[in-house]
């Protein structure tokens, strides 16, 4: 990895904003000399004589031509996004004007910036750890309040406060433990075992949480995928399109008209849910009826909530054998549509079975009853605050697990304490790969190019 400090290298720019039309456009520029590139072609108030945190009025020239009246926000180092001296050019949102300001930005010296290397830049000056600036990108692409919690939590440090606490003690035993090689042949054990047993259990009671947290945290980033299953004609489509409060899936009276998964999503309470009608489950000879029931098999073995949904005693009775061997391992939702119709047969198989949910899809009725218990049932799938939302981490959570797993097994053999040090440095490995203590420029190269470019 590149040891030079980011600050002195070359100065970057690039559009921050969405790119299109638009009232305001934000150019930022970052890095050696960006205070000079920029004042070079701003005419106003001296931006090299200017006070940390200050905004200017001016124009952008080009020799004698102005380009646009401009506001410049100027940011000295250490006191800016990525300690470097940074500038930020508030324009009119003109594609024109954009291009031009930029063009003359790399003519004095800058270079359009790559995905990402503005907050790769912040981390590498130690403006925040991995998991922070990972989270940047997390709480861009938050579109529910759910997803904005979490991104915001770990930008704010929740998750890496939890492992620096690991890995500091961590570290102290695994110093004890070197410190034994050293004297090796005097028999001295400074890491009393018996204590490091239990600074291991600790830890993996720590960390399995946040390994169990992944797929409640992956549903709050990616949305809950909730299946809605059932005998054809029971009103799987019309209570979709009465959900999502459009006319998203065909309803007719016609049994099979969904021939295949309708997806589509909305959030509730702040949590994003990707709703799925699946084609009614049956026996039939149709050939593409008989694919969308294939596929809607597909669908319930990726949803993490299923709904039953079933209009009269029949259709409960028939599936229900079904649905409960679908949605093993699931939440499972027993849900009667049409109690405006039959309120009768509700109100016998509710008394039978005190967790079905009555609805009637056509008027809305107990639908507020039935997204209430959806958003409890993913509050309630979570035993932690701190949430784990990406898969790397995820990844190397399991590898740390493993790997006490092995000091463990390692104090029940009783191995030697150098086998023990390295368990213990492989543990300290892998957390350090999250938070990016321990790094490389292809892991650095492969995260950061997933950023919006300006970011």
């Amino acid at each position: 990895m590149n040891n030079t400090p980011i600050h002195q290298q070359e100065a970057i720019c690039a559009l921050a904003t969405p790119s299109g039309v638009g009232a305001i456009a934000v150019i930022r520029v970052s890095g050696l000399h960006a205070i000079a590139i920029v004042n070079a072609s701003f005419k106003g108030r001296n931006l090299e004589q200017a006070a940390s945190h200050t905004v200017h009025f001016g124009t952008i020239h080009e020799g004698d031509r102005i380009i646009d009246e401009v506001l410049v926000s100027v940011f000295k180092t250490p006191r800016s996004f990525t300690k470097e001296d940074s500038v930020e050019i508030s324009c009119h949102g003109s594609d024109y004007i954009i291009r031009q300001i930029l063009k003359l930005l790399v003519k004095n010296g800058a270079r359009i910036a790559k995905p990402g290397e503005f907050t790769q830049r912040a981390f590498l000056n130690g403006q925040f750890d991995l998991v922070q600036a990972e989270a940047v990108a997390d709480l861009i692409a938050a579109d529910s309040e759910a997803s904005h919690k979490t991104a915001l939590n770990q930008l704010r440090g929740g998750f890496s406060k939890k492992l620096s606490g690991l890995r500091t003690e961590l570290i102290h035993f695994a110093s004890l433990i070197e410190l034994e090689l050293d004297f090796g042949e005097e028999d001295v054990e400074f890491a009393g075992r018996d204590d490091l047993r239990t600074l291991i259990a600790s830890l993996q009671q720590t960390i399995a949480p946040l390994i169990d947290s992944f797929d409640y945290g992956n549903a709050l980033k990616e949305g809950v995928p909730v299946a809605i299953i059932g005998s054809p004609n029971v009103g799987k489509s019309t209570l979709l399109n009465a959900l999502l409060n459009e006319e998203k899936a065909i309803v007719t009276s016609v049994a099979g008209t969904t021939r295949d998964v309708i997806e589509d999503t909305i959030v509730l309470e702040g949590l994003k849910f990707r709703f799925i009608d699946t084609a009614g489950i049956r026996e039939t000879a149709d050939l593409v009826e008989s694919i969308g029931i294939e596929r809607s098999r597909g669908a319930m073995e990726k949803a993490d909530i299923v709904i039953f949904l079933f209009d009269s005693e029949q259709t409960f009775l028939e599936n229900k054998q079904v649905a409960a061997e679908l949605a093993s391992g699931k939440n499972l939702l027993w849900v009667f549509n049409k109690i405006d119709i039959e309120p009768e047969i509700f109100n016998k198989l509710k008394t039978e079975n005190t967790e079905i949910i009555g609805i009637s899809a056509q008027t809305q009725e107990g639908l507020s009853m039935l997204t209430e218990v959806l958003v409890n049932r993913v509050y309630g799938q979570s035993a932690t605050d701190t949430v784990v939302t990406n898969l790397r981490h995820y990844e190397h959570l399991l590898k740390t697990q493993d790997a006490l797993n092995e000091v463990i097994n390692g104090l029940d053999t009783g191995i030697t304490g150098d086998f023990l040090a390295q368990d213990i440095r492989l543990s300290l490995h892998h957390l350090g790969e999250i938070t990016g203590t321990i790094v490389t420029d292809d892991l650095l190269d492969n995260i950061f190019s997933k950023f919006c470019i300006g970011k």
